[in-house]
């Protein structure tokens, strides 16, 4: 009869290592990732690149470099975004568009995001599957159905700016539900519970308590919601009434068959309000939550 052979310790601990190691990391060492990641970095970074540098290009060439110059900016008289009337304006329509969607969808969507946590009776994710709707439904859907409502029904509303902002407004009000309720879960009732035993009313725990603790969400809707207006086609083109209420992105895709460097230009414009607007809010939202999770991670003391 053969003796049984007891397994070698360190061939074990070593098997029980490699396995940890799968688990943690199935894949390894994959030195192939980083490529791929450049790659793909490239390949979206690389025609931005192009199109901003070339909007800095003294000639009407798309394909050769001449040198740096703000001809398409301000300096030329005529065709420059600065002095040609039709860019100006489409450059202070979405502007326009942009900052009054901000400004009114994000209260809005505040209000109906604690509300619609608050609400825990009958109907309540009947609401919530409504809200969530317009993830759903495609963005062109919205924007025929809103051309028929302005156009047959709400006749007062009409198209133009008026039915743009409206039709951005409905649109984006979804984003904002979703994010500031993301905060509401993670805050929990903790932080009002205590202002109320400290003797506060439901409307100071709220005004005084929650409000400033979403500040950072709300600040960072604002600032998403900018720049998806301020970029925004379909809703913008659908609910357009003349050229006088053509945005940037407007402009850009009729401009599609003769391209031009002020085209460039305008869509670097574009380019520059998004990247400054995300940038400061990014830096702000930083400052407003920085040690949060530090105090989240030592918790409430308990009596």
């Amino acid at each position: 009869m053969t003796a049984a052979v007891a397994p070698d310790p360190g061939v074990a601990a070593h098997g029980r290592r490699r396995i940890r190691d799968l688990v943690a990391n199935p894949w390894g060492k994959p030195r192939f990732l980083w490529a791929y990641a450049l790659l793909f970095v490239a390949w979206t970074l690389i025609p931005i690149v192009l199109a901003i540098l070339f909007s800095f290009n003294p000639g009407r060439a798309l394909s050769a470099f001449q040198g740096f110059s703000l001809r398409w900016y301000i300096g030329d008289p005529n065709e420059s975004v600065l002095h040609d009337p039709a860019l100006r304006r489409a450059v202070v329509q979405s502007l326009k568009l942009a900052v009054g969607t901000a400004l009114i969808t994000v209260p809005l969507g505040v209000s109906f995001a604690v509300g619609m946590d608050r609400w825990k009776g009958r109907g309540s994710g009947t609401t919530d599957f409504i809200m969530m709707f317009s993830f759903v439904v495609p963005e062109l859907i919205v924007a025929v159905a809103l051309f028929l409502v302005f156009t047959k029904s709400f006749t007062f509303v009409g198209l133009g700016t008026s039915g743009q902002l409206l039709g951005m407004i409905v649109l984006s009000i979804a984003f904002v539900v979703v994010i500031v309720r993301a905060r509401l879960l993670s805050l929990g009732r903790e932080y009002e519970e205590v202002a109320m035993d400290l003797g506060a009313s439901p409307f100071q725990a709220l005004r005084r308590v929650l409000l400033p603790l979403l500040f950072p969400a709300t600040l960072a809707c604002t600032a998403m919601l900018f720049v998806f207006t301020l970029d925004d086609f379909v809703i913008a083109n659908t609910l357009s009434r003349d050229v006088a209420t053509e945005t940037i992105s407007v402009k850009i895709w009729a401009a599609r068959g003769t391209p031009t460097p002020v085209v460039n230009a305008l869509g670097s414009t574009m380019l520059f309000a998004a990247t400054i607007v995300v940038v400061l809010a990014y830096l702000l939202f930083r400052r407003l939550t920085r040690g949060e999770s530090g105090e989240r991670s030592v918790g409430l003391p308990i009596a």
